[in-house]
């Protein structure tokens, strides 16, 4: 055997370094509240002199639970270092929709919502493993409408991801304020997106020029990405109106990664 031919089939059989992905809790604060995010990264891969590109993870109205926590260990395993937010304060969290809705209702239509998540983005700049130039945020129903609004504040994102999110027309000067480009992935038949505020959306962002993607996913309903979603609804009264969608929600992951790739290589 070749020398040459015999060092590049030892290399063939070396086994390959496995990634190591690393969690925390993370705490930090905001406007007097102690809150605890969600760390997810590769220690294989990055460190203060090796940075990569970060996404802020936005939970749904029940708070931090399991779901935004399995998603940044997703993204964590696509090669991103992510940071599953904290909106309410350590260990708020609810199945109640009641107790939800009080507790994301402080948030609509007020600066908080953009601050809250502000103060995420910060934290996660803060573990040094972060590129600042390729930040993205993605959301998830009420954390879909966070990630806008985090987007219109001004904050320097690459780009937002909305998955089955409310959606919240930027006015003019959210418009000049914003830096990011824009993915939505709607459910089409999602009942609490009602078609006036469909058209008041997409009027905004069409009348600011904004880089935006709006998909919509056919036979997808509210909160189709969550794999317990139906237990959620049945548990909350919502069915019918809640539900999963296997098929939507792969999808929306895999546009999300094509998303990631073109805005992240535009920033490199």
């Amino acid at each position: 055997m070749k020398p040459s031919l015999f060092v590049l089939l030892a290399a063939l059989c070396v086994p390959a370094a496995s990634a190591k992905i690393v969690t925390q809790a993370v705490a930090y604060e905001h406007g007097g509240v102690q809150l605890e995010g969600f760390l997810a990264y590769d220690d294989t891969k990055f460190s203060a002199t090796a940075k990569g590109a970060g996404v802020v993870v936005l939970p749904e109205w029940w708070g931090l639970t399991e779901y935004p926590k399995s998603r940044a260990e997703q993204l964590a395993k696509l090669g991103y270092v992510a940071f599953a937010a904290d909106m309410y304060g350590k260990g708020v969290v609810t199945a109640d929709p009641k107790k939800a809705g009080e507790l994301a209702g402080q948030f609509y239509g007020k600066p908080l919502m953009a601050e809250r998540a502000r103060a995420a983005l910060d934290r996660l700049l803060a573990t040094g493993l972060v590129d600042a130039n390729r930040v993205a945020a993605i959301g998830y129903c009420f954390g879909g409408a966070t990630a806008q609004a985090l987007a219109w504040s001004g904050a320097p994102l690459a780009g937002i991801v909305s998955f089955h999110g409310s959606l919240i027309p930027p006015s003019p000067e959210a418009v000049a304020k914003n830096q990011a480009k824009i993915l939505i992935c709607h459910g089409a038949v999602d009942p609490f997106i009602k078609p006036e505020e469909l058209a008041a959306f997409t009027k905004a962002v069409d009348a600011g020029k904004l880089d935006y993607q709006f998909v919509s996913y056919a036979g997808a309903i509210h909160a189709f990405t969550n794999p317990k979603a139906d237990e959620i609804a049945r548990a909350a009264g919502l069915v019918g109106g809640v539900g999963y969608h296997a098929a939507a929600d792969r999808r929306s992951w895999r546009h999300m990664q094509v998303f990631f790739g073109e805005i992240f290589a535009a920033r490199r």
